[in-house]
């Protein structure tokens, strides 16, 4: 099992109860600087305290660290290469901030506001690329540029409906119609989503997992990581 979480409500208790049930624990963290991730909206000042405090946890209970970044115009520049070295998450994904229309644009097509709005926070791909040329070295590190995302990824809303992002579309509801049906009426990358490096066994160590790596920005080659 895989949880990704802002690591807000974690406690060492929790990990000594289910720890063991669990075979990665993400937490998104965007930048070291507090500052930054209060500015960007993630944070309340202890962000990076507690995803320093969870990775040695995972590391007490065995359990899979993996640490997501979201790129955008407040980090893209920032230098996290000591930091994550002290962390050594197994897998760190580096996401350019994506705007989906309809779901964080801003308005939809109908002109009506969205709950959320992406657009302050858009980087351009040569933005994306000077994060990825700093960091790509990094033990771990998989980026995912808009070009990987948009496709490859199968995305629910909160009615549970797919979301296709090429086609500004949303699909009928899985609860309506179920999974099978509400796929067909979108579109899914598969190549893109292996390219990603979508597929891999994640399972820890001792059940004899292997972690697939991509390095650059979604089109260098692949290498093993053992955990």
């Amino acid at each position: 099992m895989s949880i990704v979480s802002n690591g807000t409500k974690v406690t060492e208790k929790w990990f000594q109860q289910y720890g063991r049930y669990v075979d990665i624990f993400a937490v998104s963290c965007d930048s070291f600087n507090e500052l930054t991730n209060i500015r960007i909206g993630r944070g309340d000042g202890y962000n990076v305290k507690r995803l320093k405090q969870i990775a040695r946890w995972c590391k007490e209970y065995n359990v899979m660290f993996k640490m997501n970044t979201v790129v955008c115009r407040y980090n893209f520049n920032e230098d996290m290469v000591s930091q994550i070295l002290e962390i050594a998450p197994f897998r760190w994904k580096c996401f350019q901030v994506l705007v989906q229309p309809g779901e964080n644009s801003g308005f939809d097509k109908n002109g009506n506001a969205t709950k959320r709005d992406a657009t302050p926070f858009k980087i351009s791909d040569e933005k994306f690329q000077i994060f990825c040329n700093k960091h790509q070295h990094v033990p771990g590190f998989v980026a995912e540029s808009n070009r990987l995302m948009a496709a490859s990824y199968l995305i629910l809303d909160e009615y549970m409906c797919f979301l296709d992002k090429e086609k500004d579309f949303q699909s009928a509801s899985i609860l309506d119609v179920g999974v099978a049906k509400a796929l067909k009426e979108v579109h899914w990358d598969e190549t893109a989503f292996a390219e990603r490096g979508g597929e891999y066994d994640w399972t820890n160590k001792e059940d004899g997992g292997v972690e697939e790596q991509m390095s650059g920005c979604g089109n260098d080659g692949k290498g093993e990581l053992d955990w």
